[in-house]
């Protein structure tokens, strides 16, 4: 899992303080003018505050030594600015209890340690929590073929009338499935499966140029019988009386956790030249400009039957009777993921990713020795 959402931020802010080569290669991975920079970070903060759901913080905390330039700190929240102590041990714990505090108990951990020689740590913290607005039941879900197969996995499974809330997207690399979990507090999850040979930024991809409305999207409703896309089967059956068309949907709940450092991928994140400690790169930021010595990201997400919590904290940092009389016919919609998938949790207005993510390990039926004993 990783959160463009959480990064981004922190990266305008650098790029505004920054100067020469880390001044344009931030620009760059941020996509905006340095000097644009911070005040679309700060317009970005403001509308995730709005909303409901979802909670972002920024934090920084300096050196006791270390003065700010007034003209950038001033761009900072109110109340973001915090003093290092100079005892490791006591920063680390009042910073690991500020990411606590602002995800909710999510993450427990600032992801950057606390050094004696660090200077300034520059921290973005977002949580999400979104309950469904129909819920799943849990069941055993037991793939037959791919990577879970043989594996008794906890499965959430409901149905529906709202065929739009699955579609195809046709793209270059091939079809992908889309699947929206509605929340409660307009943030909802797309779930995306792609065909076997797409890998996961591929699928992944694809879920965005939806969401830019860039690539086309077959709706559940122009859906052709058969099988239309990656874990689709669309059927016509026979009832005993008149029934709306039916989505039927079954996922595995997952939970994971992952752990980034952005360093390693420094060009992507505009952090080559800002890395070099012989000089200073951000004098906009510090009579005294200090370099990134480390940056990084921990993250995770829950994804249930009730709902969906996911959080991101980031840091660079200075060094879920009787036969019947068919009469009827109707149209049933089978939606199965059971093998790897995406998923993207979105802001439903703005379409903002708030958080993106790969499942390759769903959490295993709590009782499947239970459930094998039985059926043997």
């Amino acid at each position: 899992m990783f959160s463009a959402a959480g990064v981004w931020p922190l990266l305008a802010f650098l790029a505004d303080g920054a100067a020469g080569a880390a001044r344009d290669e931030l620009a760059g991975a941020v996509g905006l003018p340095a000097g644009e920079a911070a005040g679309a970070a700060r317009e970005l903060s403001r509308g995730m505050a709005r909303v409901r759901g979802v909670c972002s913080a920024l934090g920084l905390w300096t050196g006791r030594t270390l003065e700010l330039r007034e003209e950038w700190a001033a761009g900072l929240p109110v109340g973001a600015h915090g003093v290092l102590s100079g005892d490791p041990a006591a920063d680390q714990r009042e910073l690991d209890a500020w990411a606590a505090r602002r995800t909710g108990g999510l993450i427990e951990r600032m992801p950057v340690p606390v050094r004696h020689d660090t200077e300034l740590v520059l921290a973005g913290a977002l949580a999400v929590r979104t309950d469904w607005l129909q819920r799943f039941l849990d069941l055993p879900l037991l793939p037959e073929t791919g990577p879970w197969a043989d594996r008794a996995l906890l499965g959430l499974h409901r149905t529906s009338s709202l065929l739009d809330r699955v579609g195809v997207a046709d793209t270059p690399d091939g079809h992908v499935t889309e699947l929206k979990v509605l929340g409660d507090t307009a943030v909802d999850v797309h779930l995306l499966l792609g065909e076997e040979h797409m890998t996961a930024g591929q699928v992944l991809g694809a879920g965005v140029g939806v969401l830019a409305r860039s690539r086309p999207v077959l709706s559940g409703f122009q859906l052709p019988y058969g099988e239309p896309g990656p874990g689709l089967r669309v059927v016509r059956r026979r009832t005993a009386r008149r029934e709306p068309p039916t989505l039927s949907v079954t996922t595995p709940a997952f939970g994971l956790r992952a752990h980034h450092d952005l360093l390693t991928l420094h060009r992507l994140f505009g952090l080559t030249a800002a890395r070099d400690a012989s000089e200073g790169h951000f004098p906009g930021i510090s009579g005294v400009p200090p370099a990134v010595g480390s940056a990084q990201q921990s993250t995770m997400a829950e994804f249930g039957a009730t709902g969906f919590r996911a959080a991101a904290v980031t840091a660079p940092g200075a060094t879920a009777t009787g036969v019947p009389v068919l009469r009827w016919t109707t149209t049933r919609i089978e939606a199965v993921l059971d093998r790897p998938f995406g998923f993207l949790a979105v802001h439903r207005h703005s379409r903002l990713v708030l958080a993106a993510g790969w499942v390759t390990h769903p959490r295993p039926y709590p009782d499947d020795s239970a459930l094998f004993s039985e059926e043997f």
